[in-house]
């Protein structure tokens, strides 16, 4: 919610996770041909340090985020062959609200 309010503060519009896109990004600028997507720094291994590995069930846990982290390499070079830019916003990133909406607008912005 917090990158839609700030997309939405200035001035682009944007569409909800098309589903006939690779990886269904979360915000999707079709005119411009560009996809945000917002990763959570677990979920998809940032590799920042701001998230615990669990303690147990690795044998779950490491195959399962190793497939996050081939999925979304797959899903960005689809986009890439297709001629989509996209870009992805961490979830550590959001700490830090004004370099955040500097990196947004100067994506959404260069041609």
């Amino acid at each position: 919610m917090e990158i839609r309010r700030l997309v939405f503060s200035l001035g682009f519009r944007y569409r909800l996770r098309v589903k006939d896109l690779p990886g269904r990004p979360d915000l999707v600028f079709r005119g411009r041909k560009k996809v945000i997507f917002v990763h959570g720094c677990f979920w998809h291994q940032h590799g920042c340090g701001k998230y615990k590995m669990p303690m147990s069930r690795l044998d779950f846990w490491l195959p399962k985020l190793q497939k996050n982290i081939e999925r979304d390499r797959a899903v960005q070079k689809e986009l890439q062959d297709s001629g989509w830019k996209y870009l992805v916003i961490w979830e550590c990133q959001l700490k830090d609200r004004e370099n955040t909406r500097e990196i947004v607008n100067r994506f959404l912005e260069e041609k």
